[in-house]
């Protein structure tokens, strides 16, 4: 872990709801709507359920799209992001913070030690590589400053909906 950090506690109760999520990982509804339906990246704590419910994605989904964000804006084939999305789905939460994704712009290699990095490098197979936990602390960052849900529907009263923030405001005009 990098500095010696502990991982946050995480709550399996509480999520982010797609437009938050956009905003966390840097891509579209569109993006984040065609993901789910392909499986490509499925929320776990609550799927859409028709028309106007609303999916609710845990912190270890939000990890993992913002990792195929990357991957995507690299180069890497969604072919290729498919696989390693299989393979980071055989981890644990703690420990995706400890696995380092290396590609060589085609193939997309999953390492979770040092020497299997520098192995990778030294046969030439590694042209870049993207270390989890860098990207757990810049999702950790962009979440701070987001509304969350709970899973029985209970918003986070702390948080003030961005929507209903500008009805009162136009109100009070």
């Amino acid at each position: 872990m990098l500095f010696g950090d502990d991982l946050p506690d995480l709550d399996n109760e509480t999520g982010y709801r797609g437009p938050a999520v956009c905003r966390a990982v840097g891509i579209t509804y569109r993006q984040l709507d065609y993901w789910d339906r392909t499986g490509l990246v499925v929320p776990t704590i609550r799927s859409a359920q028709g028309s106007g419910s609303q999916r609710l994605y845990s912190f270890r989904d939000i990890l993992v799209l913002k990792v195929v964000k990357r991957l995507l804006d690299t180069g890497v084939s969604l072919q290729q992001i498919r696989t390693a999305v299989e393979q980071l789905s055989t981890h644990g939460v703690d420990d995706l913070a400890g696995i380092t994704l290396m590609s060589d712009g085609a193939s997309v290699y999953l390492c979770t030690s040092n020497d299997e990095v520098i192995d990778l490098i030294n046969v030439g197979q590694g042209v870049f590589g993207i270390a989890l936990s860098r990207v757990w602390r810049e999702v950790e960052g962009s979440l701070s400053e987001l509304p969350t849900e709970r899973l029985s529907g209970t918003s986070d009263v702390a948080i003030v909906d961005e929507l209903a923030a500008r009805r009162a405001a136009r109100s009070a005009m």
